[in-house]
């Protein structure tokens, strides 16, 4: 973190702590794509397939429930495994927030977030403004590509389904595509494409919308607006309403574009954010009753 972005956070916590959810989330993706590879690397088949659908111990299937939209459109009826897997994926995202899938999963977020690194480093300010409500409308185009022309058109160009491929079975001309979403954010857009473009990010915003798990500004009265969590999330608008009690806003960060990658807990120096459930906004207190005091009578009324 440069230009001072997290210097408080380092001094007062220490470099592990103030990096703990980046090490914890590197490791998900890495453990991840190193349980896909063991088999075709290692002839150790704990999990067969990629993304799209697994099987894990030859027991549990696991289905990308975007991909199974597209194939119900496609006119596709996939067998029971699939929709059993896509019913687990679901419930898994449901609980713990979909948005999960962009931060602790997929295989682009590390592109993205280099990306974000560098062009930090290098003082990159401004670019190209799309609006972050573009995602919904790619996601409605895959869907209505899949339904008009009866196949899943999206995952021939998806960006995540053909590089974590891609890490399995070999790249070929996927690092051209790869190396395209890196300058684009790089030069282009800061978090252009998780933040404002990919259809996946959309599709499991709205899974993971009503989910248990959330970040929560518990400690947000310690706040002294330093905007360091602002500058390192990916999606800074979904940390104002809980930090600063917008419209009676409670602290739990409800928006569903939050990925619950920890970086506002690693940053602050205060730590005014943490890990939480999902509670209900706290009914506000009755306020008692002051009497009113006649001017005449001086007395109460």
């Amino acid at each position: 973190m440069s230009r001072g972005i997290g210097a408080q956070a380092l001094a007062t916590k220490g470099w592990l702590k103030s990096h703990q959810w980046l090490l914890a989330r590197r490791a998900s993706q890495l453990g991840i794509l190193a349980l896909f590879l063991l088999g075709p690397l290692a002839g150790v088949w704990i999990v067969k397939g990629n993304l799209t659908f697994s099987y894990t111990l030859n027991m549990l299937p696991l289905t990308d429930p975007f991909v199974l939209a597209q194939s119900l459109l496609a006119r596709h009826w996939p067998e029971t495994k699939a929709l059993i897997g896509a019913g687990i994926v679901l419930a898994f995202y449901a609980l713990v927030g979909g948005r999960v899938f962009c931060s602790w999963v997929c295989p682009m977020n590390p592109v993205s977030d280099a990306a974000a690194w560098l062009r930090e480093r290098l003082g990159i300010r401004g670019g190209a403004h799309v609006s972050r409500e573009a995602r919904y409308w790619l996601l409605a185009l895959a869907l209505l590509l899949a339904a008009a022309s009866g196949t899943l058109a999206w995952e021939l160009v998806n960006p995540v389904s053909l590089l974590h491929r891609g890490l399995i079975f070999g790249l070929g001309a996927t690092w051209a595509l790869v190396l395209a979403i890196f300058l684009f954010d790089l030069f282009v857009m800061k978090d252009g494409w998780c933040g404002h473009l990919c259809p996946m990010g959309a599709f499991y915003s709205l899974v993971g919308k009503f989910s248990l798990l959330r970040v929560r500004a518990t400690r947000r009265a310690a706040c002294d607006d330093c905007l360091d969590c602002y500058v390192v999330c990916p999606e800074a608008q979904v940390i104002r309403p809980a930090l600063k009690g917008v419209d009676g806003a409670g602290p739990t960060i409800l928006s569903g574009h939050c990925s619950n990658c920890g970086r506002c807990i690693e940053v602050c120096a205060k730590d005014v954010f943490e890990f939480g459930l999902r509670r209900p906004l706290a009914a506000a207190p009755a306020q008692p009753r002051v009497p009113r005091v006649s001017p005449a009578a001086g007395k109460s009324l």
